[in-house]
């Protein structure tokens, strides 16, 4: 399910102090990024936050809660976003905190996958 108006605006505004927020509807869920970097998704109004080996310490308290997954082949597949702690939308400077730890780890998955970050992207060339 994706996000409700309301729950997607109420993100933009909270994460704002990360850089321009968008976030877009994909595979049933919703995307949210930060100038262009996919940094959590949202499903039925919960947001989940990008882990990673480097973040997975400081999102400690999410891993009571189960990562995102979906059904493939009749087995379950985790994906690398946890449950953002409903405490957090009470406490905005944490969530950026948070989201500034998963938006980290979102541009070294770009990173390693060769794709340019948006710090990378507007970088000037040198002249040849």
């Amino acid at each position: 399910m994706v996000a409700s108006d309301s729950f997607a605006e109420f993100l933009r505004e909270q994460l704002a102090p990360l850089g321009r927020i968008t976030l877009r509807r994909m595979f049933g869920k919703t995307g949210v990024f930060c100038d262009g970097m996919m940094l959590g998704m949202v499903t039925d109004n919960m947001l989940y936050l990008r882990v990673d080996d480097h973040n997975r310490e400081t999102f400690r308290e999410a891993a009571a809660y189960p990562p995102l997954n979906y059904a493939k082949g009749g087995n379950t597949i985790d994906l690398s976003f946890w449950r953002a702690p409903e405490r957090l939308f009470d406490e905005p400077d944490e969530l950026v905190a948070w989201a500034q730890a998963a938006l980290a780890a979102a541009r070294r998955v770009a990173a390693q996958r060769g794709r340019p970050t948006q710090q990378q992207k507007s970088k000037p060339r040198p002249r040849r």
